[in-house]
């Protein structure tokens, strides 16, 4: 049947009713989920959610997307089922009495796209069957690297807060690379080559298992963090990012907003977030900036 999402049995749809009935679960975080064969950016759909003041717990997925989005507007693409995609609508700031969470102040919010990329990777590694050796870690800020290359990225936006009087929201959006052929990978204007988890080998690759995990890990990490004021050292997020991140310890070349660059050596992730660079000059704190691994 032309359109059918079943043309192509290696990509099977996602089972909406199983995800919603696995996720969505009393005092769960996630709230709703929005499953959309088609649209153009999942972080989009939830930025204009959270602005007419849907609460936190959103999760909106879509098979296809045609005008994804990355960091500094590049574009992420997939073909129909070959990967994940999806954006979670989140409210820190926003105090939880029933859950003994206080408010987060807006200085911690840099670390909820590390903390999507520690959920990431714990997902992927524990549900992928990856091949033994295979390095997998994080690139500070918002990739996940499979070997040398790009498995997938994450983008979090800022909502302002919203005319109904909610809080400010942020949206965290994650784009995974599951069945992607050689042929079908995008190009990274950065130079750092694309994979997906078939292509480094992942024994798994059924997309219904990997956005379970990954969502139950965001919603665990989320609320340690929560619980913790935002303070990731307290959480244990900083010491899981440090664990995972395949950035620190390297030599780097970072692309900072303003055009400049800066070489170094990467030292650590610091309780703010900020990647700690050591160049000729001395030590650096970056708060944003596209990372070059150097070799």
């Amino acid at each position: 049947m032309p359109g059918s999402p079943y043309t192509d049995l290696d990509r099977p749809p996602l089972d909406a009713r199983g995800l919603r009935r696995a996720l969505i679960v009393p005092d769960g975080l996630w709230t709703r989920l929005d499953l959309r064969a088609e649209t153009g950016s999942t972080n989009a759909d939830a930025v204009a959610a959270a602005t007419s003041g849907e609460p936190e717990g959103l999760v909106v997925v879509a098979e296809t997307q045609t005008a994804g989005r990355g960091r500094r507007g590049r574009s992420w693409q997939s073909p129909p089922r070959a990967g994940i995609a999806a954006s979670v609508l989140l409210r820190p700031g926003e105090q939880v009495e029933a859950r003994g969470w206080p408010g987060v102040t807006p200085a911690a919010y840099g670390w909820l796209p590390l903390l999507a990329g520690v959920a990431l990777v714990e997902a992927v590694t524990r549900i992928g069957e990856l091949p033994d050796g295979l390095a997998v870690g994080l690139k500070w800020p918002n990739d996940l690297l499979l070997g040398a290359a790009k498995g997938a990225g994450i983008l979090a936006e800022a909502v302002p807060a919203a005319t109904v009087g909610r809080p400010p929201a942020i949206v965290v959006g994650i784009g995974l690379n599951v069945t992607l052929r050689a042929d079908e990978l995008p190009t990274n204007p950065t130079g750092l080559v694309a994979t997906s988890l078939r292509l480094a080998g992942a024994s798994v690759v059924d997309r219904d298992p990997l956005l379970r995990a990954l969502l139950r890990g965001l919603a665990d990490w989320y609320a340690r963090w929560r619980l913790a004021g935002g303070d990731a050292e307290a959480s244990g997020l900083r010491a899981a990012y440090l664990r995972h991140s395949a950035t620190v310890g390297e030599p780097v070349r970072v692309l900072l907003p303003g055009g400049d660059e800066l070489v170094g050596s990467a030292s650590t992730v610091d309780p703010e977030g900020r990647l700690v660079v050591r160049a000729a000059d001395g030590e650096h704190r970056v708060a944003a900036g596209d990372v070059l691994h150097l070799r």
